[in-house]
């Protein structure tokens, strides 16, 4: 297959329009799409731009709800609003809080249908994993997310209202009048697409909602703060670069087709050598701007020396870092975190090549929501690890 190839997954994204009266709810709606829709009520085309401006602010930095509240547009027009739109995010069904102060959250989107989505403080920022998918279509073997068939695409309004709903949980809007950066240090300071969900094949839904996420009048999240996160989709890569402009992140895992063929099965679509090769092509590749290549810890399957010297040898001349990540183990899986040591060493081999390779600390596996942990509660279905191993060697 060639990096020329085209992506044919057809995949189902529900449209804006809410059944409830027939009113559309305008998260996740562009500028553009929302100056549109201002337009479809009668909106003045000289005001168009000046109300886009005023509504987007009260909803995405002050993370107001009510078009009642929203106090510097006429009363009549507030009606007119609230007639024919609504500002709906997802609905948060539980949260667990971790020991080490991970929060997980099961959320509900339109269908009933549920994704998770996981925060992660830390001293110096606060991360929040975001979903892309319900379910997944690549079946990664040691993921647990892979484990769930996939449902459709989340829309732009279900993406970044994630953002915002943990936004409602940290109590981090800033007051009407104040702005985002008069409000002191972000509990929510970076944004992972590393939840459900491979991002690159939702491509227009995560644009269009990290573009909200980035404006600089709204929830006004850097670009080099949200790092994306693909199993390898090389089409699109470069088009991230160009309209997204975030950071970018791979799910590595192995430094031989054989082995992450099973691992990570998109590989047998584009392989090792396709998938580096559009890396290095990356539009924003520079030492500043690295690629994140992830690589998840497994005993005996791809932790060896001769492993961390083929991984140097394949992204040399890529300005990388290497995150390694002990295995979170979920039931029934058919891996096991390599041992303590054997990470250790395989970061020395990593770090003595000029490498950046810092070993990931688990975060809430008391709960479920370290990475590759990620399952719809409603969908936590408990195979046996003979029947994954199956699937595996089947795939």
């Amino acid at each position: 297959m060639t990096a020329s190839a085209p992506i044919t997954q057809d995949v189902m994204t529900i449209p804006r329009k809410l059944p409830e009266g027939g009113k559309v709810n305008i998260v996740g709606q562009t500028r553009d799409q929302l100056r549109e829709s201002l337009l479809s009520i009668g909106t003045p085309e000289k005001q168009a731009k000046m109300r886009v401006n005023q509504i987007w602010q009260w909803v995405y930095q002050w993370g107001v709800r009510d078009f009642g509240a929203m106090t510097n547009l006429a009363k009549a027009y507030r009606q007119q609003l609230e007639d024919n739109f609504v500002i709906e995010i997802p609905e948060m069904v539980s949260k667990q809080v971790s020991l080490d102060g991970t929060r997980k959250y099961l959320v509900r989107i339109a269908g009933g249908h549920e994704v998770e989505v996981v925060y992660i403080p830390e001293t110096d920022r606060g991360t929040l994993c975001v979903s892309s998918q319900v379910g997944c279509t690549l079946t990664c073997s040691f993921c647990h997310t892979g484990t769930q068939k996939l449902v459709r695409n989340l829309t732009a309004g279900e993406i970044v209202g994630q953002i915002m709903m943990a936004r409602d949980d940290l109590d981090e809007w800033p007051q009407p009048g104040v702005g985002t950066g008069d409000a002191g240090p972000r509990l929510l300071s970076n944004i992972v697409l590393m939840g459900m969900g491979e991002p690159l094949y939702n491509f227009d839904n995560v644009r269009d909602a990290m573009k909200i996420a980035m404006d600089g009048e709204g929830i006004s999240l850097s670009r080099r703060r949200i790092t994306l996160s693909t199993s390898g989709v090389v089409p699109e890569i470069a088009k991230c670069a160009e309209e997204i402009g975030c950071m970018m992140a791979v799910s590595f895992h192995a430094t031989e087709d054989e082995t992450r063929n099973k691992l990570v099965p998109i590989n047998k679509r584009w392989n090792i050598t396709e998938l580096l090769d559009a890396l290095r092509a990356y539009p924003k590749l520079s030492n500043s701007e690295r690629i994140t290549f992830e690589y998840v810890m497994l005993k005996d399957v791809n932790d060896t020396d001769a492993d961390a010297r083929r991984l140097v040898k394949l992204i040399k001349g890529i300005p990388a870092k290497i995150n390694l990540i002990p295995f979170n183990e979920w039931p029934g899986s058919p891996y096991q975190r390599s041992d303590w040591e054997r990470i250790e060493a395989f970061a020395d081999i990593i770090y003595k090549a000029g490498y950046a390779s810092p070993i990931r600390t688990p975060r809430g596996e008391d709960i479920m929501a370290a990475c590759g942990q990620l399952k719809s509660a409603t969908e936590r279905q408990r195979k046996s690890r003979a029947q994954i191993e199956a699937e595996t060697q089947n795939g």
